[in-house]
């Protein structure tokens, strides 16, 4: 039998005001964080195709630092995450996430504006298709983004969860 090649990937999951999440470390940096209705199945599944030949392990204790940040975030403490990430994807999906990131607290964009932003102003579909990809939802908030009429778009946790963080940061004040 031979050994394994690839990385060894440490998940956590923590609690939060959404549900538990799961926090997976590479030894780059947090790599993924998947959302309550995703089962660890399903998530083991998506990281064997991202990092071929890796190991993952539950480790307590492995993402203390990012429960830590996501706690100050939902008690309205952090705004920005400061966290060494480790994401794998296209030079496109590449550029798609780090414009999130760039998208401010309590602000939101549409995809379209998105696709503006990063010189492709035809590319709203390809910049949806990246966002949805984010391995690292909240952390690089791919929920700012919203449709072109201020309407809730897709959202790998669920647009429920989409719009709880949305209300959180002040971007979405809900109608009585």
């Amino acid at each position: 039998m031979s050994s394994s090649a690839g990385p060894v990937l440490y998940w956590e999951r923590g609690a939060s005001p959404l549900g538990p999440l799961t926090a997976v470390i590479s030894p780059a940096g947090l790599c993924r964080l998947a959302f309550p209705n995703e089962p660890i199945e399903e998530i083991i599944g998506s990281l064997k195709t991202t990092f071929p030949g890796a190991t993952i392990k539950e480790k307590p204790g492995v993402a203390r630092e990012v429960f830590q940040q996501l706690q100050e975030y939902f008690s309205r403490r952090r705004q920005a995450f400061d966290l060494p990430l480790d994401l794998q994807g296209t030079p496109f999906q590449l550029a798609v996430w780090q414009a999130l990131c760039q998208i401010p607290y309590g602000t939101t964009k549409s995809y379209g504006e998105l696709a503006k932003a990063l010189g492709r102003p035809r590319a709203a579909r390809a910049v949806g298709r990246a966002v949805g990809s984010n391995p690292v939802g909240i952390i690089v908030p791919c929920h700012r983004v919203i449709g072109s009429r201020g309407d809730l778009r897709g959202f790998g946790g669920g647009l429920d969860i989409k719009e709880k963080l949305l209300t959180l940061e002040g971007a979405l004040v809900l109608q009585p």
